[in-house]
């Protein structure tokens, strides 16, 4: 049997050539269209866990009928050749496809192995970073967020095209920024670094909405209170409701004397998701005015964009042996690190 591969692996294998392979695969979406010379042809996007790519169905194929009765949200396998086409990058070549059964769906949902043991690393390092805390205040409200949220956070994508654009992908981003803070909090005196986890945590909580996909399947769909508001005025918007919910008759006499005060604590959360895109031009009404707020802005934009260079080396298109195309929206081509230096053992 043809071996089944995941449409990332099939990418990096097809910049070496043609790949003979099986994928599994949810339609995003399929659209029958026409060349301008009025041949007709099926358009179908595929999605896995991990990556997505569209399929062009000719009208002479034999699974053209197949295909053009393929409704969104179904689930299927593409069985034949790939390789990477120079205007149309990844496409698929003598396949042939059926529909998926149930188990087969449900092991394509699951994700594959590595993606799923990574995620559930990760969400057991935040759950284990958020019990670090001190402060009681912003510990209880990050709990709270992952005791009322965890489901749905771990099912949210932390972008939809650029970075971690995947199911379980803010998960990754999330914990990835806690390690990062955990490093730099001892190098640096001034910063909070209760405050600064906190704030890592919270800072895309409002994504839960715009970039959420279902459990049924790898599609972000969209949400009228993401389109209205965006996910830094939901991610205000649920602070100031954690708080409230939190601020019981009893933590309200236990938190009346602790210092900082707690008004103090709620205000400097708040303004750690009002400024994380770090410029007015790019979404926050302010800009990062304390050290917290400047350290979580540098450390997300640093996370994000080694993220698409991680991705682009494995997707873009190979230039040289080290020099890929550009992937927006970093500013040109990229070139492959130097690599490590290994001490010899003679």
């Amino acid at each position: 049997m043809t071996e089944l591969l995941t449409i990332s692996q099939i990418r990096r294998r097809a910049q070496d050539g043609f790949v003979t392979a099986r994928l599994h695969a949810q339609v995003e979406s399929a659209s029958a269209k026409a060349t301008r010379e009025g041949k007709p042809y099926c358009e179908i996007s595929l999605a896995d866990a991990c990556d997505r790519m569209t399929l062009r169905v000719w009208d002479n194929h034999p699974d053209y009928k197949l295909c053009s009765a393929l409704q969104d949200r179904d689930f299927v396998e593409i069985d034949g050749e790939f390789a990477q086409h120079q205007q149309f990058g990844l496409e698929a070549r003598s396949w042939k496809s059926r529909n998926l059964v149930s188990d087969e769906i449900a092991t394509l949902l699951a994700g594959p192995p590595e993606l799923r043991s990574k995620q559930s690393a990760d969400s057991t390092f935040i759950i284990q970073t958020v019990a670090t805390i001190s402060d009681p205040r912003l510990r209880g409200m990050c709990e709270l967020f992952l005791k009322d949220f965890g489901d749905r956070f771990r099912r949210t994508a932390a972008a939809r095209n650029y970075h971690h654009a995947r199911r379980g992908g803010l998960v990754e981003h999330t914990a990835q920024m806690m390690r990062v803070a955990l490093v730099l909090g001892p190098l640096y005196s001034q910063l909070n670094v209760d405050l600064l986890l906190a704030g890592i945590l919270f800072h895309d909580a409002g994504k839960l909405w715009e970039n959420h996909l279902p459990e049924d399947g790898f599609t972000m769909g969209f949400d009228e209170r993401g389109e209205l508001m965006g996910h830094i005025s939901i991610g205000l918007e649920l602070v100031n409701t954690l708080w409230r919910k939190l601020q019981t008759e009893e933590n309200g006499r236990a938190w009346e004397n602790l210092a900082p005060p707690s008004e103090d604590c709620r205000l400097h959360l708040l303004h750690l998701i009002a400024s994380h895109h770090g410029d007015m031009q790019f979404g926050s009404p302010v800009y990062p005015k304390t050290p917290e707020a400047m350290a979580l802005h540098y450390i997300d934009n640093m996370d994000a964009r080694l993220e698409m260079f991680a991705a682009g080396y494995l997707t873009a298109k190979p230039l040289t042996d080290r020099i890929f195309d550009r992937v927006r929206p970093l500013p040109g081509n990229l070139v492959k690190s130097l690599e490590k230096f290994v001490v010899s053992e003679k």
